[in-house]
């Protein structure tokens, strides 16, 4: 990255086109989720639909930035965040050392939008989807969405609903020569892999990082392809399967197979150990975690 002012300028339009847009996806994913509250009948989910609560938060270092966590619980969603955050700084040397672009410079600059969402229904499966964009000396666009089914009966690569996912996420790659559908797969199934298990966390989905193809643009337009592509993806997933009721037994199976999330996030999810090694916000970051778990 270049240190004239045209290029300081470039750079800082690119990360406000960018950080506009984790916000725009943002409302968008909240939305349509806080739609499905209402839409959820009342005979499988009683009570009043969940609203999203917002909390701004600050890095605890001058001018760090920060970001908004919001939060929802409800009937048909037990519990679902969705964030945003832009933040910069300079990373520890032994971040620095593993990050490209910021060895002989630790500083950096990040922006994205997160989420995870897990349902009171065990036959709704939880997902996780996240997109990034970060500068060091370079910039790069990351992130990708994977589906985690909680009854053993759905963690197959014939389910229906891993099936209708992975078409969803394919459909934004194939739209863009800068991505690899099949490379992207793969690259989800290794990430979202619990070693100690030796079993995958979920049915997967898509994962890619450090893409910068030379082309901002169009590197920037296949990740809202993403964010785009998941919403309505997942959506159609959730209120497919909303009208079904579920055993004690099911509730059952969904509460220990939750634990495998948990078991990733702390132990292999590079995601979190970025956010708290950053300086991130704690609440946010841990929110991934289910509300109720059992391992017995």
């Amino acid at each position: 990255m270049g240190t004239s002012p045209m290029s300081a300028n470039m750079m800082d339009d690119r990360k406000t086109r960018a950080a506009a847009w984790f916000r725009t996806l943002r409302d968008q994913i909240c939305a349509e989720f806080e739609q499905i509250e209402r839409d959820a009948p009342d005979d499988i989910y009683p009570g009043e639909p969940g609203q999203f609560e917002y909390t701004d938060w600050q890095r605890k270092v001058e001018n760090g930035g920060g970001g908004t966590g919001g939060m929802l619980r409800g009937r048909f969603f037990e519990k679902c965040g969705v964030h945003i955050s832009v933040v910069k700084g300079e990373f520890t040397p032994e971040m620095a050392a593993k990050t490209p672009g910021a060895s002989n410079d630790p500083s950096f600059w990040a922006a994205g939008v997160s989420l995870i969402a897990h349902m009171h229904n065990p036959r709704v499966p939880a997902v996780h989807m996240n997109t990034r964009y970060i500068v060091t000396t370079q910039d790069w666009f990351g992130g990708g969405g994977d589906l985690t089914p909680t009854l053993s009966e759905q963690r197959t690569q014939h389910n229906p609903d891993a099936k209708a996912f992975h078409a969803g996420m394919k459909a934004p790659c194939k739209a863009h020569p800068v991505a690899d559908y099949d490379r992207y797969k793969d690259w989800c199934d290794e990430y979202f892999h619990l070693h100690h298990r030796d079993e995958p966390r979920g049915t997967g989905g898509i994962f890619y990082d450090r893409l910068n193809s030379g082309s901002f643009d169009d590197d920037f337009a296949f990740t809202q392809d993403v964010g785009r592509a998941f919403l309505s993806t997942y959506s159609a997933i959730a209120r497919g399967r909303m009208n079904e009721p579920w055993t004690d037994a099911e509730r059952e199976e969904q509460l220990v197979l939750r634990g495998r999330y948990v078991e990733f996030n702390l132990l292999w999810d590079r995601g979190t150990t970025f956010g708290l090694k950053t300086g991130g916000n704690v609440a946010t970051i841990l929110s991934s975690m289910p509300p109720v778990v059992k391992w017995p």
